[in-house]
């Protein structure tokens, strides 16, 4: 997600979403930079590469991903721009009333952000998904297709964020 999109901090966000992933290790990081403005530096932690031959969040390995941000980011930007994204991922539309329930969902687990706020999302296989804002819990979402949505705006082979992608999966 253009609009969600740190080396290592003992910062609370960070510690209290690795905290939800036993044996998390520091798989990869990188910037999703746009025109040359940089909006956040984005990490994954989890206790081995969540890799599968179709995509992470296909695997049964739980992960969290960090993303700190550069540039301030209203919460409403960050949730249109999140479902845009998953609406474009989609391999079938996804009806409305599925989508409303997203929205609603990611509006309880996103505000407004500033320079330095962190956003982090635990990947829960089987189960959906937690997000902690600046090291506080904000969402819980049991729902395991908005999971594998969600974090597919990072992870799937098809992001907008190629570069991105391959560095949060520990290449260069």
């Amino acid at each position: 997600m253009a609009s969600l999109i740190g080396t290592f901090s003992a910062s609370p966000a960070q510690a209290g979403c690795r905290d939800d992933i036993a044996g998390a290790r520091h798989i990869g990081a990188g910037e999703f930079c746009v025109l040359g403005f940089c909006l956040y530096r984005a990490e994954l932690w989890a206790p081995k590469p969540p890799v599968t031959s179709i995509t992470p969040t296909s695997s049964d390995i739980p992960f969290a991903l960090s993303l700190t941000y550069e540039r301030g980011l209203s919460g409403a930007r960050i949730v249109s721009t999140g479902i845009d994204e998953i609406q474009r991922l989609a391999t079938q539309p996804i009806p409305e009333t599925t989508l409303s329930a997203w929205r609603d969902a990611m509006r309880r687990a996103f505000g407004d952000v500033s320079r330095g706020d962190e956003l982090c999302g635990v990947y829960l296989p089987g189960r959906g998904a937690r997000f902690y804002l600046n090291g506080s819990l904000s969402a819980e979402i049991d729902d395991p297709a908005f999971a594998q949505a969600f974090f597919g705006i990072w992870l799937d082979p098809r992001t907008r964020a190629l570069s991105l992608r391959k560095q949060l999966l520990g290449g260069t």
